[in-house]
């Protein structure tokens, strides 16, 4: 038997044919929009609440001493109060939307309109603290939470199913906040579908750039920390290039496992007082980041962007502690439970590493061979914590507008994340699969007749009457 050729006519009479299906289509497209649009809104008041902070600080420092624990305890207090699901990065919390086993309630408690709303606002609030944390992981859950919302306009059955949903809005979020579509696809496939179903491909990845286009339209078809000639690489850059790659990898692993013991409720000292304590405890890691901010002379505070453009630039003063001193006021802002991301603020860790290797290590070469190394350590850096290295080389090049660069930086993600992984688990998996067991463990609670869903110890202290993930 013969092959036919495709009938064309036919199918685009078929194709339109089904209104039904186009319907769905542009109510798809439609919430991407809004997702992007959202995140572009997310972007503006998170830069607009730093700009403030910064004025703020430039004029009245030692006002940070009072003016940051008060406003993080303020910020735990209000998202424990009204929105637990919002507090941490977002993306584990997307991934524990993903898992098919989870109900419809307890998926809407990870994403929701309520949510993304908290997160906009309260992270945007952190931000004005002056905390060390980004909006790109916050903006996954945004732009998830909007995406969601399109089930209940699309029919039983449909190819857009709450799983594709999902997986598109979490995407656009990146692409989005990142001005970089291409990471946004990856995204998907690497971190958080692992797979693409044909029949929803293709509108899963017209949703992420048409969430992309607006950040686009909103601020320009720009590389964030501007373009970078690939300079030539020689033999004398070799050793250097290996050094930062394996430092980022075992720092990055170490700190991907600090972050995930810490998250999770390892029974320590800390996090017992954590536990009972939750807004002393985030008063005093909100005085631990003004006290670091201080000493670093402003340089940790916020998501570390303008710190990296002028490391790029050859034009930074951060001293040499800069990466440990940044790494750690994340840790405790992340500590903390505030709505915020780890992405932006790893770029800056990475780019401290490559940057203190490259003045230790090059000669006369330094200004010319400096960004090349800085570039290797923020996609190392980003890969050992994620150990997403696909996703992690792409946001960087598109940032840098770094494609001549591109194996190099493929190089450095792909050694950082093995080396990241013989130290520790991957983070956002495991901090998913908390959020997803506590959830489920809190809901067989109070089925038991447990209708508090909360422990003895919590009943006379200052966090909320029901327990949630330690995110």
């Amino acid at each position: 038997m013969q092959n036919r050729e495709p009938d064309f006519l036919q199918n685009l009479q078929h194709e339109l044919s089904d209104g039904r299906a186009w319907l769905g289509r542009a109510i798809v497209m439609g919430y991407a929009a809004l997702a992007g649009l959202a995140v572009v809104l997310f972007t503006i008041m998170s830069e607009t609440a730093f700009e403030w902070f910064s004025h703020g600080y430039s004029n009245y420092p030692w006002v940070v001493l009072i003016w940051i624990p008060s406003l993080t305890a303020a910020i735990v207090w209000l998202t424990r109060r009204f929105a637990p699901s919002a507090a941490g990065s977002g993306i584990p919390q997307v991934m524990a939307a993903l898992d098919p086993n989870l109900s419809d309630e307890h998926r809407s408690y990870f994403v929701s309109i309520k949510v993304t709303v908290a997160k906009m606002v309260l992270g945007a609030a952190g931000m004005l603290a002056g905390l060390s944390m980004g909006r790109e992981g916050p903006s996954v859950q945004v732009a998830a939470g909007v995406m969601h919302d399109a089930r209940r306009w699309l029919r039983p059955g449909s190819a857009m199913n709450e799983h594709a949903l999902l997986v598109a809005g979490g995407a656009a979020g990146i692409a989005a906040a990142f001005n970089a579509p291409l990471a946004g696809v990856v995204f998907a496939i690497e971190e958080l579908s692992r797979r693409m179903e044909t029949r929803n491909s293709g509108l899963i990845i017209a949703a992420i750039v048409l969430a992309g286009l607006m950040g686009v339209s909103a601020f320009g078809n720009y590389a964030y920390f501007g373009s970078m000639a690939a300079p030539q690489i020689g033999l004398t850059v070799l050793l250097p290039s290996v050094l930062v790659v394996v430092a980022c990898g075992a720092v990055g692993g170490l700190f991907s496992r600090l972050l995930a013991a810490s998250l999770t409720g390892s029974p320590d000292r800390f996090n017992d007082w954590r536990t009972r304590y939750p807004i002393r405890f985030a008063a005093g890691g909100g005085l631990a980041i003004a006290i670091i901010g201080l000493v670093s002379h402003g340089a940790t505070f916020g998501a570390g962007n303008e710190e990296v453009k002028a490391m790029l630039a050859g034009e930074s003063d951060v001293s040499q502690l800069y990466f440990l001193l940044k790494l750690v006021a994340t840790w405790i802002t992340t500590w903390c439970g505030v709505p915020g991301g780890i992405f932006a603020p790893s770029l800056s860790i990475g780019a401290g590493i490559g940057h203190d290797i490259a003045q230790f290590t090059l000669g006369a070469d330094q200004q010319l061979l400096m960004p090349a190394l800085i570039a290797m350590g923020m996609a190392g850096f980003l890969a050992a914590v994620t150990q997403a290295p696909l996703t992690s080389f792409i946001i960087v090049m598109e940032m840098l507008d770094g494609r001549p660069m591109v194996l190099s930086l493929m190089a450095s993600a792909m050694v950082a994340s093995l080396i990241s992984r013989l130290i520790s688990r991957p983070l956002y998996e495991t901090l998913s699969e908390h959020m997803v067991a506590m959830v489920k463990g809190n809901s067989n609670s109070n089925s038991n007749g447990n209708g508090n869903g909360d422990s003895d110890e919590h009943n006379n202290n200052e966090n909320k009457p029901e327990k949630s993930p330690r995110d």
